[in-house]
């Protein structure tokens, strides 16, 4: 039965490879999905969150001029192809501002309050 201090000595090298191992992935580009230098295939655009479980996702896919953006149906269970369109120049979040929880919050407040005032 291996001593204590040897267990130890392991688990404190096993903890150190942790943010060593996350160093190397970013620098790879394995994480952020380039490798040497080429940017991934399939990069997301924008989501919106319908339900529990269901969003509605806009991805491109392919590079240079075979460009296409794909708007999916995704669940728990299944992912739909929903439309299929050539690419935008401006992301679809920057069409519609969603507003802040903050913003909400203090708007249903001042809602409130003038109503009981």
């Amino acid at each position: 039965m291996p001593s204590t201090g040897l267990t130890v000595v392991w688990f404190l090298g096993v903890v150190a490879l942790i943010p060593l191992t996350l160093w190397v992935l970013k620098r790879s580009g394995l994480a952020t999905g380039t490798v040497g230098g080429a940017q991934a295939l399939i990069k997301p655009v924008g989501q919106l969150n319908i339900g529990p479980g269901q969003r509605l996702v806009t991805v491109e896919v392919g590079s240079g001029d075979s460009r296409t953006w794909l708007v999916l149906g995704v669940t728990a269970q299944h992912i739909n192809t929903l439309h299929t369109m050539a690419p935008q120049s401006a992301p679809l979040s920057a069409d519609v501002a969603t507003p802040s929880f903050t913003n909400l919050l203090r708007r249903s407040l001042g809602q409130q309050d003038k109503g009981q005032g």
